[in-house]
């Protein structure tokens, strides 16, 4: 309930306040039970969603959709166990600070593993997505999405040793006040400056059915959709379509449509960007956008989602591929380093569909550029809070980084996002239709960017070795019991 779109923020604190709880007074074999139960709970009301992919959009049946869904789930859940299983390990720990410190390193270090390491990464429902609207936004620009996680739980945590009667009211009251008010303060700091005059930007919403889109009689209608709703915008600076809104390879399309669609652009002095798939070296296809207009230009996607654009653990994996029928579902990845594009007078950063849910991925593109684009295709979901989710996720990039974030999808959320995070404009849902806002290109590096998540946790290390050489020498009297030998 704290994500989008229900949005219940306090509703993550007292999760987390009961779950620190139930941990707190078991044994770790207990405490990993509990931790998958919370798993369970967490990933099967959160991700559910996954159901009508598979089986709505998939071809799949309802009895292997329910098996597939719920296998997803179960993976998930391991997560929690393993950190209640950890945190129920250092319970015995003595200092107060030592075990909510540990517990919180815990939390949002196997959230960062979950979130880019298993089967490519699946960082869906990480806690700190559900504080956008909280004072604690503002330590995004510092620390990314772990060090807002990494303080909520610290906030939680600390109510439960308080109400154990392990952790002074005071002090715990303390702590609690200078980190949400800190955040508080955070949040009225621009910690990035204009780059020049505003841009007018459309996105463009097709809103093209998925069990349409692929359809060959289909093709030449959406094609003609997207063309028309481009042409009453051509007073725009810059016009974005959603990821593969041109539902053809550029070899394919090229002629007939993508050449005349430059000559447009450029007639009319617009940066068009585009979405479509594109043919690589031998076999290999692209994910790809397409820039038009005064510059022509391809971003490969990098970041594959796995099953979906790629099958990880072939050929083990491979039965996936048929049972889901996904037309376009074993894309090759993009390189790590590409050139960014360009529109509207400014290079910007390219993610595609859930690239913008990885935080680093985007910091480390962004210092050259002076806004964002996110261009996916949620109708995959339905009528679901996936794209809700989605959303989230984008703003907290924007957030993060300080920059304006454009963001094109085919059927929703479609909106324009502003360097604090906050959604300014949004599109209704499941409507052809257009957007139009002005963003302003920024310039420099949030802390976070700077940092990313790598540095923030090694930050999380120096403190744990600090709080353990407090609890260790201070608290045991090391210091007292010098000042009384002298």
């Amino acid at each position: 309930m704290a994500f989008a779109p229900y949005d219940y923020v306090y509703a993550a604190i007292v999760a987390l306040v009961f779950i620190y709880w139930v941990w707190q007074r078991q044994v770790p074999k207990r405490a990993a039970l509990s931790g998958y139960l919370f798993g369970l709970g967490l990933f099967g009301s959160g991700i559910w969603w996954t159901y009508i992919s598979i089986h709505d959009f998939g071809g799949g049946d309802p009895y292997s959709s329910i098996a597939l869904t719920a296998l997803l789930v179960a993976v998930w859940a391991l997560f929690p166990a393993l950190t209640g299983w950890f945190i129920a390990k250092t319970s015995v720990w003595s200092g107060e600070w030592l075990r909510i410190i540990a517990a919180a390193i815990a939390w949002v270090a196997v959230e960062y593993f979950r979130g880019y390491w298993l089967l490519n990464g699946f960082p869906w429902l990480q806690i700190a997505y559900s504080q956008l609207s909280t004072p604690l936004a503002g330590y995004a620009p510092l620390a990314g999405v772990y060090g807002v996680g990494f303080l909520l739980t610290v906030s939680a945590f600390s109510v439960v040793e308080m109400l154990r009667g392990k952790l002074p009211a005071l002090q715990g009251l303390l702590v609690l006040g200078l980190i949400w008010a800190g955040g508080g303060y955070l949040q009225t700091v621009s910690w990035t400056q204009a780059a020049g005059a505003p841009i007018k930007v459309t996105l463009v919403q097709g809103n093209i059915g998925q069990d349409q889109k692929w359809q060959k009689n289909q093709k030449l209608n959406t094609l003609r959709l997207y063309q028309e709703l481009t042409e009453q915008h051509w007073d725009s600076d810059v016009i974005i379509w959603p990821e593969t809104s041109i539902p053809a390879f550029l070899s394919q399309v090229k002629e007939f449509y993508i050449d005349p669609l430059q000559a447009a652009a450029q007639a009319h002095g617009v940066d068009l960007v585009v979405g479509l798939p594109s043919s690589g070296q031998g076999k290999d296809y692209y994910n790809s956008v397409m820039t038009l207009g005064e510059n022509q230009a391809l971003y490969h996607k990098n970041h594959l989602l796995p099953f979906g654009e790629y099958l990880p653990l072939q050929p083990l994996s491979g039965w996936v591929l048929d049972k889901l029928q996904i037309p376009l579902g074993d894309f090759a990845a993009g390189g790590d380093r590409q050139t960014l594009l360009t529109a509207g007078g400014h290079a910007f950063v390219t993610t595609i569909c859930y690239e913008d849910a990885f935080g680093e991925l985007v910091a480390r593109q962004v210092a050259d550029a002076g806004y964002i684009v996110n261009m996916t295709n949620d109708a995959w979901f339905g009528d679901s809070s996936q794209p809700h989710q989605h959303m989230q996720m984008a703003q907290m990039r924007a957030l993060e980084t300080g920059r304006y974030l454009a963001r094109a999808t085919n059927t929703g959320v479609t909106g324009f996002v502003g360097p604090d995070g906050a959604l300014r404009k949004q599109a209704p849902l499941f409507t052809t239709t257009t957007l139009t806002d002005y963003i302003v290109p920024m310039r420099g590096l949030t802390p976070y960017v700077i940092l990313g998540d790598k540095g923030f946790f090694g930050v999380l290390a120096v403190l744990q070795l600090l709080t353990y050489a407090w609890n260790r020498w201070f608290s045991a009297g090391f210091f007292k019991q010098g000042a009384e030998a002298v």
